[in-house]
């Protein structure tokens, strides 16, 4: 059952991953793609995210600037715009999962964190 468990909050921290980055690829570089767009954006996010973690997350300052750097230079590659929009597409979309996640966990329904977008 911990197997189903944890396959069921990684689907749905995605899910919440994706709407973020929905929310900020529409905000920030009004794009209309779709949140299926978004949800797939967000799943190679956090496989990139896992994948730069391994190598250099341990590295102090340096590892996580490395990894966010790289995060960032994902969406800037699915979406339009440039490194800025993307910056920004980045922060809206970590703001809406914190947003998000914030408000499901005061009902009591998922413990913070989002899968696909950093630090939420």
């Amino acid at each position: 059952m911990a197997l189903v468990d944890s396959i069921l909050i990684a689907f749905i921290s995605l899910l919440i991953g994706g709407l973020g980055i929905m929310v900020g690829a529409r905000l920030v570089i009004d794009d209309s793609a779709s949140y299926g767009y978004a949800f797939v954006t967000a799943a190679i996010g956090a496989l990139v995210w896992a994948v730069m973690s391994f190598f250099v997350g341990w590295l102090p300052l340096i590892g996580p600037i490395l990894m966010l750097i790289v995060w960032v230079g994902v969406i800037n590659w699915r979406y339009p715009g440039g490194w800025a929009s993307a910056a920004g597409v980045g922060f809206v979309a970590w703001l809406a999962a914190v947003v998000v996640l914030y408000a499901l966990s005061l009902v009591g329904l998922v413990a913070p964190g989002a899968l696909g977008i950093p630090g939420a």
